[in-house]
Order: structure tokens, then C-alpha cells, then sequence
């Protein structure tokens, strides 16, 4: 699998195909039992989630990382405020943190009146968009999305593919991870396929289409399977149904 600057590159699979254990291989959480990662050709050994961040690789999970009672511009730094000296004493930079969360989030879009309001008041999208401005910020090169709009209603999720296409413009390298194909196909250029941990290939938007995936994601013959079995089960409570009306009709 490889991922360009300046691409969407949407790794696609249902629940249990393998693509979150792949992302915390790339994240540094866990180490690969085969395989390396290369960045920039050379051979990365990522054996800490803040080594893949020195690295360039920034990983928004599901959970987003976030403390939903703290305010929007601590969420934002998370560890890496920035200080000022205080009578010999390092303390929070209010001012500084203020002014470039302020700045920062507007640029996609989300105006807050108070960066001080906990982030557990925005909406799920917008809280998406803070984790993903903050690893932009913070220099990421590869930008990686766990499944960012899986629970988003559909003006969330508008903003949040909205953004993706943003860090694409500004040069990034964006992996995608989905099970939902609309929205894969909506902003990706290239697509990998997981199925049970192996990879059915990657294809370039050119060499695919949205039905295809899809195809590919669910396998077909799972699908054609299901859709027999289905057929069946129909027939025979039509069947049923019949019998039980012609009993009800027969005279005792």
C-alpha cells in the first residue's frame, strides 16, 4: 500500500477486515509481524505513537482523542500548549493558544464565538475538524482518518469530506478509512480493499467504479449467497401463507 502526497488514498473494507489493526501499525501502537513502513523511501521504524507524529503520521481515531468537558483551544494543544515564563515559572500562554485555535478553526470553517466553550457543546462533525486542523497544525505529512464519518449525520459528514479534500489541496497525504463507499468515492483518488486482513488490491479511480468496490468490499459471492438464501426463505413463507389461508377456508 502507498500513499502520496497530495492524494486520498481510501482503504475500504467491512467491520472486521483488518483496517484498524493496519492503521495502528502506521500509528505506531502496534509493530508489524511483517512487512515494513518506508516514509520517503527510507525504512521507518514507527514503535511509539508519538515516533509516527515526529515521523509525519497523524492518526485520527474514532474517539478522537478529546476530553469532551475541556475547553477547545486545550483540546486542540493536548500536551503540546505553549508556555510562557512567569516569575521563573513556565504557565500556559492563554492568549497565544487562543489566537491560533481561533485562527486555525476558521480556516475550515468552524467560527468559534469562545475557543474557552468545552468541545463536548460542538457537533460530532465539528469535532472531527478540530482533530483533523489540529494534525495539520501540528506539520503532519500523511494524515490518517479512522472512520470520521461512520456516526455524522449528513450535513456532518459533508463537512468533514469538505476538509479532507482541504488537506489534499494543501499537499497532504490523506488515508481514508471507511466502510461506506459513497463516501469513499465522494473524495478518493485511489482504493485499497481489506477483506479478512489481506488486501484484494488497489485501484485508481480511473480503473474502478462505486459498484465495483462495493463488489469487492462485501464479496460478491457472499452477496449472491444472501440474496438465494433470501429468495428462499420468501418462497417458503409464501407458501406457508397459502396453506394457512386455504385452512382457514376449508369447512370443519
Amino acid at each position: 500500500m502507498k500513499v502520496f502526497a497530495g492524494e486520498v488514498h481510501c482503504l475500504l473494507g467491512d467491520n472486521g477486515a483488518g483496517k484498524s489493526t493496519l492503521i495502528k501499525v502506521l500509528s505506531g501502537v502496534h509493530q508489524p509481524s511483517e512487512g515494513e513502513v518506508q516514509i520517503e523511501g527510507k525504512k521507518a521504524v514507527l514503535d511509539s505513537p508519538r515516533a509516527a507524529l515526529e515521523s509525519g503520521v497523524a492518526t485520527v481515531f474514532q474517539d478522537l482523542a478529546m476530553l469532551p468537558l475541556m475547553s477547545i483551544k486545550r483540546n486542540f494543544f493536548l500536551g503540546r500548549e505553549p508556555t510562557r515564563s512567569l516569575l521563573g515559572i513556565r504557565v500556559l500562554d492563554e492568549v497565544t493558544t487562543t489566537k491560533i485555535a481561533r485562527e486555525e478553526l476558521k480556516k475550515i470553517g468552524i467560527d468559534v464565538r469562545d475557543p474557552d466553550q468545552p468541545v463536548g457543546t460542538l457537533s460530532g462533525g465539528e469535532r472531527q475538524c478540530v482533530a483533523i486542523a489540529r494534525a495539520v497544525y501540528f506539520g503532519a505529512k500523511v494524515l490518517i482518518l479512522d472512520e470520521p464519518t461512520s456516526a455524522l449525520g449528513v450535513n456532518q459528514a459533508a463537512m468533514v469530506l469538505k476538509y479532507v479534500l482541504q488537506a489534499r489541496a494543501k499537499g497532504l497525504g490523506v488515508v481514508f478509512i471507511t466502510h461506506n463507499v459513497h463516501h469513499a468515492w465522494a473524495v478518493g483518488d485511489t482504493f485499497t480493499i481489506l477483506n479478512r486482513g489481506r488486501s484484494y488490491g488497489t485501484f485508481e479511480r480511473e480503473q474502478t467504479s462505486r459498484e465495483a468496490l462495493l463488489e469487492m468490499m462485501a464479496g460478491g459471492e457472499a452477496l449472491e449467497e444472501l440474496s438465494v438464501e433470501l429468495s428462499e426463505m420468501a418462497h417458503q413463507d409464501q407458501v406457508k401463507a397459502q396453506f394457512e389461508a386455504k385452512k382457514r377456508s376449508t369447512p370443519s
